[in-house]
């Protein structure tokens, strides 16, 4: 196996894409956020002075997608066609689970894109959070799936 974003004689380099077919392209991504209970009683109750945190989160999850070119030097703007962000709180656990899922048709994957949603909403969690609790951890971040191109379907186990 080689590594794809580098030259014959190992400079970085951005992968040409040209050739390539258009195909319909996923990929879902989790994070995780654990926090006190009186923290996440807080944002489930909407309790906090910032906001709705997890509807800020949301957004600023589906903008982060939509930069993941600007942020990530060698990956490839996309026309993205779908982001979506959902939050699952665990009280057992005192945390919230993050899943962003991006889609597009086009020529390159979509796992960074999913990646870095999941891993600003969770950050933005934090922001709104920090007052309240400044021993927040944010873990697990990885892609759970991914599907088209000429790699395949991908499954995490």
């Amino acid at each position: 196996m080689s590594l794809t974003h580098t030259d014959a004689r190992g400079k970085a380099s951005m992968v040409d894409v040209g050739d390539k077919d258009a195909t319909r392209r996923e990929a879902r991504a989790e994070a995780y956020i654990t926090m006190k209970p009186q923290t996440l009683a807080l944002v489930q109750d909407n309790g906090l002075k910032k906001g709705d945190v997890l509807a800020v989160a949301r957004i600023a999850g589906i903008q982060a997608a939509k930069q993941c070119g600007t942020l990530i030097p060698l990956c490839h703007p996309l026309m993205l066609n779908y982001i979506g962000i959902e939050f699952e709180i665990e009280p057992e656990h005192n945390r919230i689970r993050i899943e962003s899922c991006c889609r597009l048709s086009g020529k390159t994957g979509v796992e960074m894109e999913a990646l870095t949603a999941a891993s600003v909403a969770a950050l933005t969690i934090y922001d709104m959070c920090k007052a309240a609790d400044k021993d927040m951890q944010i873990d697990g971040l990885r892609v759970l799936e991914k599907s088209g191109g000429k790699s395949g379907h991908y499954v995490a186990d």
